[in-house]
């Protein structure tokens, strides 16, 4: 009796132990199959589709596109600046280049956005990690993103301003005559044959002074202050924000230049702009259909008002700036080193004749500690 019990409790204990065993034994098995199909399925992994898709593009241009770049650009664009020229350059690259433009549509074509639609309006920029990289445009004031919580991966702010005088001119004759942009549009003041001379002269409204505020308020952002005709205040906020807000402002006098500048700069969205730029498909897209000089005296008149002085100021302001930045960036090919070797630099044409290549990268790293 005794010994069955023993020999029944052999029998079990060698049963279970045997049963782990197996399972031990097929756990065992499972991960090292599992190990070498991973092995085996990474050696036989395709590239990433994003280097796949490069090498369908031009060499250089795989040098520089990031698939994973996830950088945002803002272009609060002023009417009447060039800007749909620019724009036009930036949805033509968006294809090759591979991001995303989106133009922001404001009802009634205000400039202000409520404290609710700025905060909406970063939320989806924020959120809308599908159509990045990404070029965001519109005739937008200045959004401090900051001040609205944005405080991971600011977008990059860039702009185009232009000679005040010469900007509301050509707003005058668009409004009465249209362009050859969309022609087919009828404008505010069509009908009206009333040169900028006779305007002034009779002191209309059109052309009152006044309508000189805009690149300053477009600058300044979207406190009251800013919407204020004359104001101080906004013109010195507009040149605080200018200055620590925004990657690039060029100038329409420049536009050439400009494109060139960001080509160098921001090659993951420019890449080919400066080109595509003077084959003059892109570089006059947008130009009012009839025109006038002013006369001495109507130039005169506008120049006496504080308006135009503000306006003005903060426009050679940006032009120094837009300038200073050139310098920093470009070198003539005329006054390099002899034997000095830019096989591997662009050359850029650029608005005063000479020919011009990027500076070499003029920052390097030693002492590295811990070595």
């Amino acid at each position: 009796m005794t010994f069955h019990v023993r020999r029944n409790k052999s029998l079990a204990l060698f049963s279970v132990g045997f049963i782990v065993l197996l399972i031990v034994y097929r756990e065992v098995k499972r991960e090292y199959v599992i190990s070498n199909l991973e092995s085996r399925l990474a050696a036989l992994e395709p590239r990433r589709p994003g280097r796949y898709v490069l090498e369908m593009m031009d060499k250089q241009a795989a040098n520089f596109i990031d698939f994973d770049d996830n950088t945002i650009l803002l272009y609060n664009r002023v009417p009447k600046t060039g800007s749909t020229s620019f724009a036009g350059i930036a949805y033509e690259l968006c294809y090759k280049n591979k991001y995303h433009v989106l133009h922001v549509n404001i009802t009634k074509n205000s400039h202000l956005l409520s404290v609710r639609d700025q905060l909406s309006f970063i939320h989806n920029i924020s959120e809308w990690t599908e159509r990045r990289p990404a070029l965001y445009h519109g005739h937008f004031y200045f959004m401090d993103l900051k001040k609205l919580g944005l405080s991971d991966g600011v977008p990059v702010y860039i702009n185009i301003i232009r000679n005040p005088l010469d900007r509301l001119l050509s707003y005058y004759y668009f409004m009465r005559y249209g362009d050859n942009f969309r022609p087919q549009v009828k404008r505010r003041r069509m009908g009206s044959d009333m040169t900028f001379d006779e305007c002034v002269e009779q002191g209309q409204k059109d052309c009152d002074p006044v309508n000189l505020w805009l690149q300053i308020p477009f600058f300044c952002g979207h406190s009251y202050r800013c919407r204020q005709p004359g104001s101080r205040w906004a013109l010195d906020m507009a040149k605080y924000n200018l200055i620590n807000h925004y990657l690039l402002v060029g100038i329409t006098e420049e536009l050439g230049d400009f494109i060139a500048m960001l080509e160098v700069i921001l090659p993951r969205f420019f890449h080919g702009a400066m080109e595509l730029y003077l084959s003059g498909e892109r570089s006059h897209l947008r130009q009012t259909n009839k025109k006038e000089s002013p006369s001495e005296g109507s130039i005169k008149k506008i120049q006496e008002s504080t308006i135009w002085k503000m306006e003005q100021e903060f426009y050679e302001f940006a032009s120094i700036q837009f300038h200073f930045q050139k310098r920093l960036l470009f070198q003539a090919v005329d006054s390099l080193e002899p034997g000095e070797n830019i096989s591997d630099r662009k050359s850029y044409l650029l608005s005063d004749g000479k020919l011009y290549v990027p500076k070499e990268v003029q920052i390097h790293y030693e002492k590295v500690r811990p070595r």
